[in-house]
């Protein structure tokens, strides 16, 4: 998990708070079907499924500090999936909107990627930094 699940907002812990938080505001969603680690497997299973970074990078969006638009971002993963994805951004310490978080949903099995009922208000504005990590 740590390798395959870091949490990067602190990178100093050992990742127990951060993948508590992450089951029991995402995973209970799934409980009837998985359970604890039946949830972290099945969604390291779909995050190799899915190839973000790789949908994002074949339409030319890298992470290397250089700003996209909203509707690239968006539309590659659309385009991949089928489904628009959630974008959540923050702002730096420059001003700049930069790329946070991406949302997208799955079935309750943890094997399907579905239309999300409900997407986040991201905050982004039309470009968007996509920091280097």
């Amino acid at each position: 998990m740590q390798m395959s699940w870091p949490t990067l907002a602190c990178p100093s812990g050992d990742g127990s708070s951060f993948w508590s938080h992450e089951w029991v505001k995402h995973g209970t969603c799934s409980e009837s079907v998985l359970n604890q680690h039946g949830y972290f497997k099945s969604a390291l299973d779909l995050k190799e499924k899915l190839g973000l970074l790789q949908i994002l990078q074949g339409a030319g969006i890298n992470p290397d500090g250089g700003f996209y638009s909203l509707s690239s971002i968006r539309g590659a993963i659309e385009d991949a999936i089928g489904y628009s994805p959630g974008i959540e951004c923050n702002v730096d310490t420059s001003g700049n909107s930069q790329l946070y978080q991406i949302y997208i949903c799955v079935d309750t099995s943890g094997t399907e990627f579905i239309k999300c009922p409900v997407l986040p208000n991201g905050k982004c504005s039309s470009r968007v930094e996509f920091p280097s990590f």
